[in-house]
């Protein structure tokens, strides 16, 4: 509705400065165009009318183009600014801190170096000596950051008694398994688990990358 208003008004002013010119003698008149020339007691005034009426519609104009917008597109608009910007998903935090712990287990136990490594290559008793070194640096660090013991106390070989309403998590059944619970049967591995976490938050400093489980080591000569 808007868009029809303006282009009215601008074929108004084209035909109200088109008849200005017929009356102000700016350009000659075809002949025939002598029939529509008004009589001299009123071609006079013609000029001051044609002008006040192009006056009146530049205004009109004005007065079309400056009006605000209709509500529903303000809204939108308003809408449109005020919604936020969607902001980069984070990097996955859980997994910088799991990185985190495979490096203190290497810089402690040198664990990656040897699961990494192709120990076919070295005898038994190379690879004894490596695992006593790699043992006794990842239980330190399990013993720091942990609290394990086990799930089910007793000696391994030892019959023992599943109860009615056992974590699904802390029980694996063997063998033939029928009935209901309780059950009874020979505990063939006590089992693990922990009451208490002490692992350091990291912040990931990238999001695009995960921080090194070690790091590249260099001497310089």
């Amino acid at each position: 509705m808007r868009a029809v208003s303006i282009i009215a008004v601008l074929l108004l002013l084209a035909a109200n400065a088109f008849a200005l010119l017929l009356a102000t003698n700016a350009f000659a008149l075809p002949p025939l165009a002598n029939v529509f020339v008004l009589p001299p007691e009123v071609s006079a005034y013609q000029p001051y009318v044609l002008g006040a009426a192009l006056a009146l519609g530049l205004v009109v104009l004005v007065t079309i183009l400056a009006r605000r917008a209709p509500r529903a597109e303000t809204g939108r608009a308003a809408a449109e600014a005020a919604r936020p910007i969607p902001a980069p998903p984070p990097g996955n935090q859980a997994e910088a801190e799991i990185v985190s712990f495979l490096a203190t287990l290497q810089a402690k136990g040198r664990l990656i170096d040897f699961l990494m490594d192709d120990i076919n290559a070295y005898g038994d008793a190379q690879v004894g000596a490596a695992a006593r070194v790699v043992h006794a640096g990842c239980k330190a660090v399990l013993d720091e950051h942990f609290r394990i013991h086990p799930v089910r106390e007793g000696a391994e070989g030892s019959r023992v008694e599943v109860p009615a309403d056992y974590p699904a998590d802390e029980y694996r059944l063997l063998g033939k398994v029928s009935g209901q619970a309780p059950f009874s049967g020979v505990l063939v591995h006590h089992g693990w688990k922990t009451d208490s976490v002490k692992l350091p938050t990291i912040l990931r400093g990238s999001a695009d990358r995960l921080p090194a489980i070690a790091p590249a080591e260099v001497e310089l000569k």
